[in-house]
């Protein structure tokens, strides 16, 4: 049974679909109204037009001036009259037109014929004339009311859907950072115990080796908690030396990686401060690597390059040997939900998305990515001042 929600949507989208129909309907009424209306006070200017042409063959002057009058106020309708004999045309109302235009006129005749049957003018039984015209300036205005009406709804609904889906996504990120920091200070209390646990394990004579590799795990546990907790607050960013930080970052992936994983690291020996936030930076570059490490499938070569551009940014350059990524996909996998595995969530490249581009106000993207040899994806951070 469907949701109380979407039966409410389907309302709204009934109703709007309902009273957007029933304007156009009205509309159309109304502009077809107009339309008959035009055609007899034509037709009436018609009349006048042949009574004057048969008061001034017969030399009568009776009711010419009442006829003249109806002739002149028709100052809106545009009009082509066509008088045989003479073979000319006389404008009305016609501007930016000149009667020696003769081809432009032929155009207008054309086009007033798809608009209104022309009429003609005579005297006893022989066509003297024919009147062409068309819609008058308002027509031609209400004749586009729909269309407008139509457009106008249109770019409401969007206004409204995409404050629907922005209004949804804020909610979600509170929801995700929510859930961040519940997860930061769950892993606290047990990071707590584990840190007292190896004080004790150091009074117990236990191989140093091993003490030394736990608390190298507990200060990971440390770090990931700190990312955590980070989560929906402005990081503080300061002037770090980025070398050193893409090194330490790479000295610990490579450690913690599979030995069929081949690591290469291409940095300058000078170092490059640049505006960072060390904890949520490695974030970054330990979520890219592990998602090259997937598309390689657990088995290929992983690059951390660093490149000093003479710009305002330092490129870091990280590249895989996987199975590479689709063009269509390359916008998408920025998008959190969005995964081409079976198992995860698709928030790894969308969190470094946003630590770079939203915390850092630096850039992210695919720089190139080729199908069975491979992804570069590339951030541009910007250098301290």
């Amino acid at each position: 049974m469907p949701s109380k929600s979407t039966l409410t949507r389907w309302f709204f989208i009934i109703v709007s679909v309902f009273i957007i129909g029933l304007v156009i309907w009205n509309t159309t009424l109304f502009f077809n109204q107009l339309k008959e209306n035009e055609r007899k006070k034509m037709e009436i200017w018609a009349s006048a037009f042949e009574e004057l042409r048969e008061s001034e063959l017969n030399d009568s002057n009776n009711e010419i001036g009442f006829l003249l009058n109806i002739i002149s106020k028709n100052e809106t309708t545009p009009m082509v009259l066509y008088t045989y004999k003479e073979d000319i045309y006389n404008l009305r109302n016609i501007q930016h037109v000149d009667t020696s235009e003769t081809e432009k006129i032929k155009k207008l005749i054309a086009r007033y014929e798809t608009e209104y049957k022309p009429i003609d003018i005579t005297y006893q039984d022989e066509v003297l004339s024919t009147v062409y015209y068309g819609n008058s300036p308002i027509i031609n205005k209400i004749k586009y009311y729909p269309a407008a009406l139509i457009l106008i709804i249109i770019l409401l609904f969007v206004a409204i859907y995409f404050f629907y889906q922005t209004a949804k996504s804020s909610e979600q990120n509170k929801l995700w950072a929510g859930m961040a920091k519940e997860t930061a200070h769950q892993i606290g209390t047990p990071l707590s115990s584990l840190v007292g646990w190896t004080e004790i394990l150091k009074d117990e004579n236990v191989n140093p080796s091993y003490i030394t590799e736990i608390e190298k795990d507990v200060s990971r546990l440390k770090t990931i908690t700190e990312r955590f907790s980070k989560v929906g607050s402005v990081p503080k960013l300061e002037a770090i030396d980025i070398v050193e930080e893409t090194r330490r970052a790479f000295d610990y992936l490579k450690s913690r990686s599979s030995k069929l994983i081949e690591f290469e690291l291409k940095v300058p020996n000078a170092s490059i401060p640049v505006q960072l936030n060390s904890q949520l930076y490695g974030w970054t570059i330990e979520n890219l690597v592990k998602n090259g490490i997937d598309a390689m499938k657990g088995q290929g070569k992983i690059t951390i390059e660093i490149v000093k551009q003479d710009g305002k940014y330092a490129i870091v350059r990280i590249t895989d040997t996987g199975k590479g990524i689709p063009k269509r996909n390359q916008k998408k996998v920025f998008k959190p939900g969005f995964t081409t595995k079976k198992r995860g969530w698709g928030l790894g490249l969308s969190l470094a998305k946003r630590i770079i581009e939203e915390y850092h106000r630096g850039k992210i993207y695919v720089a190139k990515s080729t199908k069975d040899q491979g992804t570069t994806f590339e951030m541009a951070l910007a250098y301290a001042r």
